[in-house]
C-alpha cells in the first residue's frame, strides 16, 4: 500500500474543566522522528502518547501538539500565591534601594519566580488523561487516512509512469530491427566510398560485434523487469518508500545505459522519454512512506 509521509489531522476532547485539542503534522523524513509537545500537567502520560502515534505511521518526521484550555467555570490550574509575591515584592524594594537607577519590576517575572503560582494537584490533570488518550488516538487515525488518501494520488501517478515506461521500451524493441538494418547499410556505404572490396566473412564479422556492442536488448529487458518489480512493491503492506527509491535508481541506470547505446536519434528521443517519466517517478517516491 503506498502512503504519503505528508498529512495533518486534528482531534479534540472535553475533558473535566477542560478542552484539549491534538494537532498532528507530518512530512518526509528518512526514518521516523516524533516531536512531542504536551502541557506541564499532562506530560506524565508522554510515553503513553508516543507509543499511540508510534503505532500509526511508520516513517516521517512526525510533530504532535496537545493544547489545553481551561472552562470558564473551571478552578485555576495554578493560582496567585500572595503572601510568597508580597514577600518577594519586598525583597525587591529593598534591594532597589541600593541600587541607582533600578529597572522597573516586570509582572510577568514576578510570576515566573518559584512559589509565586501554586500548582493545581495533580489529581486534578489526571482525570484528563483519558480524554487525551482517546483524542490523541482519533488525530492518529485521521492522520493516517489522510497520509492514505495522498498516496492513492501517488500510486495512480506512479502506475501511469509505469505504463509510459513500458511503452516506450515497447517502442525501442519494435525498431531493433530497423537499426541493425541501418548499422549494415551505413558501414556498407562507407566501405564503397572508400572503394574498398570487404571479405564478405570479414564484414558479417565486424557487423556481429557492432551489433553486439549497440545492442540492448538486455537493458530493455531489465526495465520490464524493474517495472514489474515496482508494480509488486504497490501491494506490499509495509513502508515501501525505500524499496522504491531503490528501484527508481535501477530504472535509471538502465535508462543512461539505454541512452549511451544508441545507434539512431529514434532511439535516444525514446530515451529521453525514458528518463524524464523515470524522473518523475523519483519525485514522487521521496513523499512515500
Amino acid at each position: 500500500m503506498i502512503r504519503s509521509m505528508t498529512g495533518f489531522s486534528r482531534a479534540g476532547a472535553e475533558g473535566p474543566g477542560a478542552r484539549l485539542r491534538w494537532e498532528i503534522r507530518s512530512v518526509n523524513h528518512r526514518y521516523f522522528d516524533l516531536q512531542l509537545r504536551l502541557p506541564d500537567g499532562l506530560r506524565s502520560i508522554e510515553e503513553e502518547c508516543r507509543a499511540i502515534v508510534a503505532a500509526g505511521p511508520r516513517r516521517g518526521k512526525v510533530d504532535a501538539t496537545l493544547t489545553m484550555t481551561l472552562e470558564a467555570s473551571a478552578s485555576p490550574l495554578a493560582e496567585l500565591d500572595r503572601d510568597a509575591a508580597r514577600r518577594l515584592l519586598n525583597q525587591v524594594k529593598a534591594i532597589s534601594r541600593d541600587i541607582e537607577q533600578p529597572a522597573g519590576l516586570d509582572p510577568l517575572g514576578v510570576l515566573r519566580w518559584p512559589g509565586v503560582l501554586k500548582e493545581a494537584p495533580q489529581t486534578e490533570l489526571d482525570a484528563l488523561f483519558p480524554a487525551a488518550r482517546e483524542a490523541l488516538t482519533s488525530a492518529v487515525n485521521e492522520l493516517q487516512a489522510a497520509r492514505e488518501r495522498e498516496g492513492e494520488k501517488i500510486f495512480a501517478m506512479l502506475d501511469g509512469r509505469c505504463a509510459e515506461i513500458l511503452e516506450h521500451v515497447a517502442a525501442v524493441r519494435s525498431r531493433l530491427p530497423d537499426v541493425h538494418r541501418e548499422i549494415r547499410t551505413k558501414l556498407t556505404e562507407r566501405l564503397a566510398a572508400l572503394d574498398v572490396t570487404a571479405n564478405p566473412e570479414r564484414l558479417e564479422q565486424e557487423l556481429a560485434l557492432l551489433a553486439t556492442k549497440l545492442d540492448v536488448s538486455e537493458e530493455l529487458d531489465r526495465l520490464e523487469a524493474h517495472v514489474a518489480e515496482v508494480r509488486d512493491t504497490f501491494d506490499k503492506d509495509e513502508p515501501v518508500g525505500r524499496r522504491l527509491d531503490f528501484l527508481i535508481q535501477e530504472l535509471n541506470r538502465e535508462a543512461n545505459t539505454l541512452a549511451s547505446k544508441s545507434a539512431d536519434t529514434e532511439t535516444t528521443r525514446l530515451a529521453v522519454e525514458l528518463k524524464v517519466a523515470i524522473e518523475q517517478m523519483r519525485e514522487q517516491v521521496q513523499n512515500v512512506e
